[in-house]
């Protein structure tokens, strides 16, 4: 009976850990809706492994590390359907289904571990840090052999490149495809925007009113 108290309340606090990440803190910011479900089925399901095998005891460890290396196998970190953050939080629901389904460890310990990985995932992709930085890839009609006339004409399209990666140059049709990571320029208020608001509000001021006029 004890043995299943535990076992619920480990649950329970993975249920909710892996809620909070998924619907708290990445659909919020990225909405794949695509990936909430593969998030939740991959915690749920390594929860399950994990908590059975820590029930079973004995050649258990053997047996989760070649399901672990199964589980692994599936996140291809180097597809290009996923970007690195959404592979940042398969790992996270990895290790909170690995932390959360281990009956050994005591669920304080437990809950303070799930709640390191939630504050580290929340701060690590704030939509505040580094806001204004970009990556994309550029295709130039034109092969630049200078470095700064390279750099001069990235910052003219985009902003201020914080680098780069040549990934193809084609001296038939003169073109060059690069991979740029940039930072955006501050919005600014065009100044002629500034003067009509200006004089808008300066005639609703001192604007006087007309007495009306009776016959």
């Amino acid at each position: 009976m004890d043995s299943t108290l535990t076992l619920s309340a480990h649950l329970a606090l993975d249920l909710a850990a892996v809620a909070l990440l998924t619907f708290g803190v990445f659909y919020p910011r990225h909405r794949r809706r695509e990936l909430v479900p593969a998030y939740l089925a991959l915690n749920v399901a390594l929860f399950a492994i994990v908590a059975g095998l820590g029930t079973v005891g004995g050649d258990g460890g053997l047996a989760l590390g070649f399901g672990l290396f199964g589980v692994l196998s599936i996140v291809r970190l180097r597809s290009d359907a996923l970007q690195h953050q959404e592979v940042a939080y398969y790992f996270i629901t990895l290790v909170l289904g690995l932390l959360c389904g281990l009956p050994a460890l005591s669920l304080p310990v437990a809950s303070l571990l799930a709640g390191v990985l939630l504050a580290v995932m929340y701060g690590a992709d704030h939509p505040r840090l580094f806001a204004r930085d970009r990556r994309t890839v550029v295709t130039l009609d034109s092969v630049h052999r200078d470095e700064e006339s390279l750099r001069a004409e990235l910052a003219r399209r985009l902003g201020e490149p914080l680098g780069w990666t040549v990934q193809e140059v084609d001296y038939v049709r003169d073109l060059m495809v690069l991979e740029v990571r940039f930072r955006q320029p501050e919005p600014s208020v065009p100044s002629g925007e500034l003067t009509v608001r200006r004089r808008t509000t300066r005639s609703r001021t001192i604007a006087p009113s007309h007495p009306k006029e009776t016959v």
